[in-house]
């Protein structure tokens, strides 16, 4: 069973890309909230319809809010649970990482995140750069939403790609002279190298956690902006129980992927907290602004629609390229024909619940 710490003279590099990914992510939601401000801002290029809100039979302020407080409230406990419940699998052991279940779940919440990514999120922003309160050109003459996932992949790629070529060349060299002309010397060349793999393996779970835990704080604070000025009860009140189940099944997969990453209790704490906090906080940011953001003006289309589509590019490669073909090409997996066929089925399962829940969220 992996250990549930490690302490490598790199040990403060996940510090230092940690707080550089919060960094970006800053970024981004400063860019959110750029929109927020310029969301009362003179539009006569759009149609009228896009300057009013029709009220309806739906539409009830005092409800609303009493509603997006349970919200909140429900939102992250669901977040909570989600995230820890992986956490303090160790506790049980049919649910220990070097166990078949937690395969199994683990492959669940993988197809539960790629869902997220291709059912919930791109759809979002194909709805927010394709809207008709947005000039017909550029944003009707050019694919935005696809070209900003494919920036995000590749973006994605890049940062895993040379966070291990910085790690290998920081990785202390073993002299070949050493392993030459007496047998003796093979042994502790190749302690060595099994703790060299083991630390590689290890910077490659905390590189894994670290960038999908960036997309979900993204997406997921959108989604509690929308949510946040929001008046409809009609919409509120069935998005409060699909975003709860949403939460927690992203949760267990981001759990998961924080538990193979050793981290010690301090680290797990904290990005157990971010992914918690983020979506009640949008919510509660949406509460705030919900008398001046239009979720229809266009500054706030524009800006909420790419960050989407560059979330959803972060979600969709982390999901199919590190979390299930690492999981299904590595040799747990390969090695057992009956567990494979179980994982498989676990990832439909995942994905086709997720996929259901977009119907109301």
């Amino acid at each position: 069973m992996l250990r549930t710490a490690m302490t490598t003279p790199n040990d403060h590099q996940p510090w230092r890309t940690m707080a550089s990914r919060f960094h970006n992510t800053g970024v981004l939601l400063l860019l959110l909230c750029n929109a927020v401000a310029a969301a009362n801002e003179t539009e006569s290029s759009v149609p009228s319809e896009c300057d009013t809100k029709f009220p309806g039979d739906c539409h009830n302020k005092a409800a609303a809010l009493q509603l997006k407080l349970i919200a909140i409230a429900a939102i992250l406990v669901a977040s909570m649970l989600g995230v820890c419940l992986p956490l303090f699998s160790r506790s049980v052991p049919a649910l220990g990482p070097d166990r078949d279940l937690f395969v199994v779940v683990k492959a669940f919440a993988s197809g539960v995140i790629l869902a997220t990514g291709y059912m919930h999120v791109l759809p979002d922003s194909f709805d927010d750069l394709g809207s008709p309160c947005l000039p017909e050109d550029p944003w009707s003459k050019f694919p935005f939403t696809t070209f900003v996932a494919m920036l995000s992949a590749i973006g994605t790629l890049m940062l895993d790609s040379m966070m291990l070529t910085s790690y290998n060349k920081r990785r202390p060299k073993v002299s070949s002279a050493t392993v030459t002309g007496h047998d003796h010397c093979a042994v502790p060349q190749l302690d060595a190298d099994g703790k060299d793999g083991r630390e590689a393996v290890v910077l490659r779970n905390r590189i894994i956690a670290q960038v999908l835990e960036m997309g979900i704080i993204v997406h997921s604070v959108v989604i509690g902006l929308s949510m946040g000025a929001s008046e409809n009860v009609c919409t509120i009140r069935p998005l409060v129980a699909a975003l709860c189940f949403h939460q927690l099944f992203e949760g267990m997969g981001l759990g998961g992927c924080i538990l193979q990453a050793e981290y010690g209790m301090k680290m797990r704490g904290i990005l157990a907290f971010f992914f918690a906090v983020t979506t009640p906080l949008g919510v509660v940011l949406g509460i705030g602004l919900s008398n001046t953001y239009r979720d229809n003006s266009p500054t706030a289309l524009i800006v909420v629609g790419l960050l989407n589509a560059a979330s959803a590019g972060l979600l969709n490669y982390t999901a199919m390229v590190d979390l299930l073909a690492n999981d299904f090409m590595g040799p747990k997996l390969q090695g057992s024909a009956k567990l494979q066929l179980w994982a498989y089925v676990a990832v439909l399962l995942g994905a086709g619940g997720m996929s259901l829940m977009a119907k109301w969220a």
